[in-house]
């Protein structure tokens, strides 16, 4: 008969405790971590914004570059382009649809209609993509994503500034006479660029989570060129049709694509004249340029930490 003998149970060191989630984030905060992609705080993207401001100038400027570099005319193609797109308009609407009738120096004001358009409508165009196309930057470079539609934008204004010099060409050509008034031309386009990159920071906040958004755009864009007085004068329009409504002038005057051209027009054409202009156009321009690029800016700060995920 077998004896079983009572062996004491093995003894276990205890299993510590998992530290709580309080203790862990008073541990990060006494070390100095922060959480990975957490969005920071609008003074301190700002000044990190800044502080890349080399990045994002040559950034832009390589991207200007490298725009037409496969095309043999290379860089000529940044004053062609928008030279082109006005031959069309002025047969277009100049010959065809008489557009030009009563409206002096048409061709300095369809050219310049023409350059200041393309700004807008290029920048908004290029915001649109700023995240859904450059994803692979995004994921792997850890910066302020707001320098990609700024940094777009910038591009846009250095080619507009090629075109510039295509506008003077023109405008002495046509007999415009070079005026103190042109000038003002550099507040306007300050203005404009303001407009642009708040309009582009909103539509890169869009087209990061619907990529779809970038095959509409340029369909509300044709719309809106057609509203802007690209190839005609709205108020020469306005004052021909007594009987539209009120608000159809109200609303075709403050539009802001149209604010910047007719500033661009004022300033550069002596033809154009302040009567031609709508009441109080450098507060409107002031308050659009204020109201997209403060509003355009915090829009697409507050999702600063979504972007390139998913």
């Amino acid at each position: 008969m077998s004896q079983v003998l009572d062996t004491p149970p093995l003894k276990t060191a205890p299993t510590p405790a998992a530290p709580a989630d309080d203790d862990l984030v008073a541990l990060a905060a006494r070390h100095g971590l922060s959480v990975s992609g957490a969005r920071p705080s609008l003074p301190q993207y700002v000044r990190q914004l800044w502080a890349r401001r080399h990045f994002i100038a040559a950034f832009s400027t390589a991207k200007l570059t490298a725009q037409y570099s496969q095309a043999k005319l290379g860089q000529v193609w940044q004053v062609m382009t928008p030279l082109l797109n006005a031959a069309v308009y002025y047969l277009i609407f100049g010959v065809l649809l008489q557009t030009k009738k009563g409206v002096p120096d048409y061709v300095p004001f369809l050219v310049t209609g023409v350059f200041i358009w393309t700004f807008t409508q290029s920048s908004i165009l290029a915001g649109t993509r700023a995240i859904s196309g450059n994803l692979g930057l995004v994921r792997a470079l850890h910066f302020p994503r707001a320098a990609l539609p700024i940094s777009f934008c910038l591009q846009q204004l250095q080619q507009l500034l090629f075109s510039m010099a295509a506008l003077v060409v023109i405008l002495l050509f046509f007999g415009v006479p070079v005026a103190v008034s042109w000038v003002l031309a550099i507040p306007a386009l300050v203005l404009q660029f303001t407009f642009n990159a708040g309009v582009s920071m909103i539509l890169a906040r869009l087209g990061a989570k619907t990529p779809d958004l970038a095959q509409l755009m340029p369909f509300v864009l044709r719309t809106w060129m057609y509203a802007s007085g690209v190839m005609f004068s709205i108020d020469h329009i306005l004052s021909r049709h007594t009987d539209l409504p009120s608000w159809v002038g109200t609303v075709l005057q403050a539009n802001p694509a149209a604010v910047y051209i007719d500033l661009m027009r004022f300033a550069l054409i002596d033809s154009f004249h302040a009567s031609q202009l709508p009441p109080h156009v450098w507060a409107l321009a002031t308050g659009w340029a204020l109201l997209a690029g403060v509003g355009g800016f915090i829009y697409f700060w507050k999702a600063e930490e979504t972007y390139g995920r998913g």
